[in-house]
């Protein structure tokens, strides 16, 4: 096996990616460890949702080779499954800051929505001033949560999302940045002093209307949300 880094750029994967996502695959199909409709069962309920998964083929500190997997956003609701790596920041975590922006932004929505029922001068003016607060208090959160996604890279040299892509003149990251299966395996293996051998993902379930994403195929990681991220985690690996 070459020690080159393999990163998927076509809809082949590094043979050894293929195996492990032929693994995940099968549990994918097979497992009975949480609930999470992909569309493929016309019968399942629930909202449905494809998803990216994908593979980070390692080895770790006594040369074993092995594979990480990772899925990109939620899965089932949840950012924790027991065959995947963690989430690179969890936003789901109890009590956070995230939790408590957003129980006020819900506050200051009910009551935007019990003052326009009045539609009087001095209750517009009051609609006005909230509309304000909760864009500052939206836009904030925003950058609060940008700034709490940190990557590494082989240096151990740690960067957080605003940094990245202001260096790579983006004006923001793009909703859901850090979440995409790529950065979650490559952070995981940098914190456990993995090295990274090849990289693959693949869609599952159902295409949303707006893409044109198919069912078991692979696709290169995403050029909006990963680029300036993989960027730094890559450095000197590609």
């Amino acid at each position: 096996m070459s020690e080159q880094f393999a990163l998927l750029d076509s809809d082949k994967p590094h043979p050894l990616c293929k195996i492990a996502a032929e693994q995940v695959q099968d549990y994918l199909i097979n497992q009975k460890d949480w609930i999470h409709n992909f569309g493929l069962n016309s019968t399942q309920k629930g909202t449905v949702i494809g998803k990216m998964f994908g593979v980070l083929v390692v080895k770790n500190h006594r040369n074993e080779t092995g594979y990480l997997a990772a899925f990109s956003g939620k899965l089932g609701g949840a950012n924790h499954h027991a065959k995947f790596v963690p989430p690179v920041f969890d936003s789901l975590t109890e009590n956070n800051f995230l939790n408590r922006g957003m129980a006020e932004l819900n506050k200051m929505n009910q009551e935007i929505s019990e003052e326009n029922e009045y539609r009087l001068q001095g209750y517009l003016d009051r609609i006005n001033v909230l509309k304000i607060t909760r864009r500052k208090l939206s836009n904030g959160l925003q950058q609060e949560l940008f700034n709490n996604y940190h990557f590494l890279n082989q240096h151990s040299e740690e960067k957080s999302l605003n940094e990245l892509f202001a260096q790579a003149s983006y004006k923001n990251p793009p909703a859901g940045a850090g979440e995409c299966a790529g950065p979650k395996l490559l952070q995981y293996a940098f914190q456990h002093k993995m090295k990274p051998i090849a990289i693959a993902e693949f869609w599952w379930g159902q295409s949303p209307k707006s893409e044109q994403w198919k069912h078991g195929h692979y696709y290169p990681c995403c050029k909006e949300k990963c680029e300036p991220i993989l960027a730094h985690m890559l450095d000197g690996i590609v």
